[in-house]
This record gives structure tokens, sequence and C-alpha cells, in this order.
């Protein structure tokens, strides 16, 4: 569990990019953290992850301050995909980069060989190849691939989709779920809201350094007041679910008016457009 008692963070203890933030994600959920650049996204991130302590208040992973646990300790919880994958690439190969992890933390043998192999073999990795000589895509993916083999129970992810063509979308956006599925909770800042659409549970707004939003996808994504404060351009398929009641007054007691999930809503939207 992470938790965020009124924290307050800045820079050099002068700029203040969060001013008493609190939330609580529990374990297994899928949270995505939307809102303009400079809303204190990715702030919020760094001090889930210790790479920054609060000036003020508590960030706690399993009821303990991160203030109070050593970087190994926190590293074991928490995995941490940097927006940039050069950023967080450091090794010669591919195989190296995935040992990388293990051996920041003491850890060797053959578990550690077995399940840097099976991660190679999952992801279709060359072990050989250098990692700076791949496109984008691929140091993406090996940068996911460096935190997955780790196994940690929490992942956060730093605008993972920038700079990759759907194709790359895709495939990372789907290894992520599949992580989810399996239990490991997921911590998002994302700014493509398809792709929170599609993909996380839970949303929280951020503007100006304060939560302004927090509940299921579907209820923040068409909430018009949350957008405007936000200034957020909902996806596609919200988008059309809060203009066809207005366009059409039969359409306001129809399923897309009345639709309590984004499943449910996306169906009420093609039955109605099909129509």
């Amino acid at each position: 569990m992470i938790e965020f008692r009124d924290v307050k963070a800045s820079y050099d203890k002068d700029i203040q990019v969060l001013d008493g933030v609190s939330f609580t994600i529990q374990d297994g959920e899928f949270v995505a953290f939307v809102g303009t650049n400079g809303a204190g996204k990715s702030t919020t991130m760094r001090l889930m992850n210790g790479l920054l302590k609060p000036d003020a208040g508590q960030v706690l992973l399993d009821g303990v301050p991160t203030t109070e646990l050593k970087t190994s300790q926190v590293a074991k919880r928490v995995g941490f995909l940097f927006q940039n994958p050069d950023s967080q690439i450091c090794s010669g190969t591919v195989r190296e980069e995935l040992m990388f992890g293990f051996k920041a933390l003491g850890e060797s043998g053959p578990e550690v060989e077995a399940r840097v192999d099976g991660v190679i073999r999952e992801f279709g990795f060359n072990p050989d190849d250098d990692p700076f000589l791949l496109n984008r895509g691929t140091r993406q993916l090996l940068a996911l691939a460096s935190i997955v083999v780790l196994a940690p129970p929490v992942i956060i992810l730093d605008e993972p989709t920038t700079g990759l063509d759907y194709k790359e979308c895709k495939k990372v956006m789907d290894i992520i779920s599949r992580l989810h599925e399996a239990g490991t909770t997921i911590v998002m800042v994302c700014h493509d809201m398809e792709v929170v659409a599609d993909f996380a549970k839970r949303v929280i707004v951020m503007t100006a350094g304060r939560v302004v939003d927090d509940g299921p996808t579907f209820e923040v994504l068409r909430n018009p007041q949350t957008l405007t404060r936000a200034s957020l351009i909902p996806p596609q398929v919200v988008d059309i679910s809060i203009a066809l009641p207005l366009m059409d007054e039969r359409l306001a007691a129809s399923p897309v008016a009345f639709a309590n999930t984004l499943d449910e809503m996306q169906a009420a939207v093609v039955e109605e457009v099909g129509e």
C-alpha cells in the first residue's frame, strides 16, 4: 500500500511543487495520474520510490515512512520506469542490463540467471545486443524488462508510451496489463488519454500541486468540471458519450448517459452509433 498524508514538496526548498497531497493506493490497483505539465505528477512518482523526500507530511510504503527506509529496501518494493529509457540503461549488453538490478541488490546465483533468461525469451531480446544501438521502442522495452525481471510488487511508470508508435505502445501496455492481472500494483503518469481510458482502473487528476479529482476512470474522464479545471481532453469514446445526449434529446435517457463503467459506455456508444 502507498499512502500520501498531506505531502508538501519543493526543489531546493524554494519552488513548491506539491501542496498538501493526500491519497491511498491499495495493493493490486492500476492508477493513472493525469494533468498538465507542472501539475506535480512526476514529483509525486519520485516521492513514491524514494528518489525525493517530502518537505512536510508523510509518504508511506506498507505503513512505513520512506524517510525511514533504505534505498535498497524501497528498490525491492518499488520499480521505476523513467520517461526516457536512456536515463535508465547503463550496461554494454542486454543481458548485462537485465543483471544490473540484481547486482545492485547484491543478488546472484542460478535463480537470478534463470529469471534473466526467462525475460530475454519473453521479450524476444538478443542477449548480446548493445542497448544503445537498439531503436527507441526496443530500448523502452528493455528498460521495462529490467524492472520486470526483479518482480517488484509495485511498478511506477513515468509516461511509458512517449515516443512510441502504435505497435510499440501496444506491446508495452499489453505487458503492463499482464503484470497488473498477475497482481502487480501499477502507478502510471500518462498524457495519452486513450491509453489511460483503455488500461487504468482509477484516475487521480492533479493541478498546481494538488489533487483535484480521484475516482474510477470513466467517472473522472467524463466529469466536465474536472476536464475544464485540469485542461484535459477526454479520449474519443468518452467525448462521444458526453456529446451524444447533448445532440439528441432522445439519447438523454439512453444507455450512454447511464453507463457506470468504461466498458458499459463503449458498448452503449457502439449501439447508439450503429443505429
